[in-house]
């Protein structure tokens, strides 16, 4: 059976034990900081979640001073409020997720059960250089991981309008899956290349993948229109072909962001969404 710590917060058990979609889990509750790290030393825990009540800063030096006893657990840290900087050190310390409240139970559920299954997690989201306005990384090509990178995204668009965060996050993550399932066959020994830009006036996402590129009009596996016809086929060959259920993705992303542009190889792309 799988075994979450909860630090700090007793009220949050009820929510988290009523997580549904997840394997069989025990949770304990410490009361701060030194308890859970004492109870590290005397159990093996899967998972920690931090206490939402205390800085990010706080909680990654608690990570820190449970991966000395347990180096193989996976951090969930719960804040009350994030600032692009705290998600930038929570990258740098290579936690397994971070979330701001208030929270959406619903992605905590899918990220604690990819952190339950995975095991080769840490490293693949690699942080090459950050500012608050400029993040490159570089990360291992597998779903968990486009997940795991999607939530960190997420939480760096907080401060823009609902609406505008939802779409270039759903942008972001269509893209990123694209770039991972067919410039490098998810593949975890591949890498796709990440950017994340903020200007005055826009925020722009680009993408470089190992692949060798493509012609953006030869797609089989994409669906380029509506059209009825075009959606049945592009599904009929998506699954000969043994691809994951979709096509959609480049659709999608064209009607969330206002520019989609391509390198001539095709494999590079930029997303740019206007943000006044």
């Amino acid at each position: 059976m799988y075994r979450v710590l909860l630090v700090g917060e007793t009220g949050l058990a009820n929510e988290i034990r009523a997580l549904t979609g997840l394997p069989d889990f025990e949770i304990d509750v410490a009361a701060g900081g030194a308890d859970a790290v004492r109870r590290a030393r005397r159990r093996r825990y899967d998972v920690v979640i931090t206490n939402p009540d205390t800085p990010v800063e706080e909680d990654l030096a608690l990570v820190e001073s449970l991966r000395e006893v347990r180096p193989g657990i996976r951090e969930v840290v719960l804040a009350s409020s994030v600032t692009r900087e705290d998600v930038i050190a929570a990258l740098r310390a290579d936690v397994y997720a971070c979330f701001r409240a208030p929270f959406d139970w619903a992605e905590i559920s899918t990220i604690l059960r990819m952190a339950f299954d995975e095991q080769n997690w840490r490293h693949s989201i690699e942080l090459l250089s950050a500012t608050p306005d400029w993040i490159s990384l570089r990360v291992s090509s597998q779903i968990a991981t486009a997940e795991r990178l999607t939530q960190f995204m997420r939480e760096l668009a907080a401060d823009q309008p609902d609406e505008r965060r939802d779409d270039l996050i759903m942008a972001f993550r269509e893209m990123l899956l694209n770039a991972m399932e067919h410039g490098a066959g998810f593949n975890p020994d591949q890498v796709i290349e990440v950017s994340a830009v903020r200007t005055k006036r826009t925020i722009v996402y680009h993408f470089r993948d190992p692949g060798p590129g493509f012609k953006r009009h030869d797609l089989p596996h994409a669906t380029q229109t509506n059209a009825p016809a075009h959606v049945e086929a592009t599904a009929m060959f998506r699954e000969e072909a043994g691809l994951r259920p979709g096509g959609f993705g480049m659709l999608i992303v064209r009607n969330l962001v206002d520019e989609v542009i391509y390198n001539e190889l095709g494999n590079q792309v930029i997303l740019v969404k206007h943000t006044t």
